[in-house]
Parts: structure tokens; C-alpha cells; sequence
């Protein structure tokens, strides 16, 4: 098949089961089935049972890829009409991004320890509650693995939307304060699309605690590295 078709099909297959899972999640509701989450399942099975290569699909996936950048400019719209809101509680969203970007840290640091994980495999994993571009130039620095990181960045992703809303409940959070801070520094992008179903004020809070993560992370975790003996 031609570049130009393949590319096509691809963009046409990837859309075409975002929309259709998208309408699932709107019937249903629940978090697993998020589309983010059911979507990218289902075309790794196609990939997988119909022996097609990524570079192969990445012919039109990468053009789909290209708009992650331009969706993240676009944040800056619900951040500049929650402004107020915003300044007005600074520092509760500050501190609170740094109490889960260190909490994120420990946990994942420990429990990958406790597991008995190779150390390259708890560098990988250390940075799993960061976006995945600074989290894979994280891994690279502290001795990980960049692929490795950007797929547990995607299962602490997954996991946060799913069981996120549960633990949210369970502890009473449901101011937009909380539920943004919660799902930014959790579940990064991920999260921030679920705050956003929350309404644009979660939304705005999610994409400053997802921005703050990324900060924190970047000096943190190699922080973390070195008190560990991973560096």
C-alpha cells in the first residue's frame, strides 16, 4: 500500500474508534472506558492480531501525534478565563502539586524496591507521575530506560482516571481545588481531561498541577535517584 493510503487508513482507524469508544464512555459513564484508555487498547490489539508493525502504523499515527502539541497550547484557554481563581489560591496549589510530586516519588520508588526491581527498571519508574516528555528525559538522565518511562507513565495515566474518582469520593474531595490538584499531579494529561469533564475551573487547576509536576519532577527526581543509590 502507498504511503499516502496507509496514512489515511491509519488516521481514518485511529479517529474512527476514538469516536465510536468516545460514544460508549458518554452512554455508560464509567472511567474504564475512557476513550484515551479503550482506544489505544483496541489498536494495539489490531496491530497485534493483524502482525502490523508501529513504524508501520505511525505512518499516520505520527500525524495524529503532531496535534498533541497544538491540544496542549490550547489549555492556555480555560487557564487564562479561570485567572482569578487561580491567584487567588497559589499557594494551596502549589504546595499541594509538592506534596504529590514527592508522594508520587516515594511510593513509586519504594514499592518498585520492595518488588525487588532492577535499578534501571526503578529509574524508569520513578518518574511515572510526570508528563511523558519530561518524564522519558527524566528516565535518561538518572539511568533509565525514555520508552520504558513513557509507558508507566501511561499506566499511572490510566490508573489515576479509573480509580481516581473512587479515592476522590471515598475522601470527600469536591471542590475544583481538590479535584484539579488530584488528578494534575496523579495522572497528568490523562487526568487533566477527566478534570475537565468536572468543568473548566478543575480543568485550569489540573493543568497548573500537571505544569508544577513536570517542574518538580525535573529537580526532584534526580534527587530521589541519588538519596536511593540509583545515580
Amino acid at each position: 500500500m502507498q504511503p499516502f493510503l496507509l496514512a489515511v487508513f491509519f488516521i481514518a482507524l485511529t479517529v474512527g474508534i476514538y469516536f465510536f469508544m468516545n460514544l460508549l464512555y458518554l452512554k455508560f459513564h464509567y472511567s474504564v472506558l475512557m476513550p484515551a484508555l479503550t482506544a489505544t487498547s483496541l489498536i494495539i490489539l489490531f496491530l497485534s492480531f493483524t502482525d502490523v508493525s508501529y513504524n508501520a502504523y505511525m505512518v499516520g499515527g505520527e500525524w495524529i501525534d503532531r496535534l498533541l502539541g497544538p491540544a496542549v497550547v490550547a489549555l492556555a484557554i480555560p487557564l487564562y478565563k479561570q485567572r482569578k481563581l487561580l491567584f487567588e489560591n497559589l499557594m494551596p496549589i502549589f504546595t499541594g502539586t509538592l506534596a504529590g510530586v514527592m508522594i508520587g516519588l516515594t511510593t513509586g520508588i519504594t514499592l518498585a524496591k520492595s518488588l525487588g526491581f532492577s535499578d534501571v527498571l526503578v529509574s524508569s519508574l520513578l518518574p511515572k507521575s510526570i508528563t511523558s516528555p519530561v518524564a522519558m528525559e527524566i528516565a535518561e538522565q538518572i539511568g533509565g530506560i525514555p520508552s520504558l518511562a513513557a509507558v508507566f507513565v501511561m499506566i499511572a495515566g490510566f490508573t489515576g482516571i479509573i480509580i481516581g474518582p473512587a479515592v476522590l469520593r471515598l475522601l470527600h474531595i469536591d471542590t475544583a481545588i481538590g479535584l484539579g490538584m488530584g488528578y494534575g499531579a496523579s495522572a497528568h494529561g490523562i487526568g487533566t481531561a477527566k478534570a475537565l469533564e468536572y468543568g473548566a475551573r478543575e480543568a485550569s487547576v489540573s493543568s497548573v498541577a500537571m505544569s508544577l509536576s513536570a517542574i518538580f519532577g525535573s529537580f526532584l527526581a534526580p534527587l530521589f535517584a541519588w538519596l536511593f543509590h540509583l545515580i
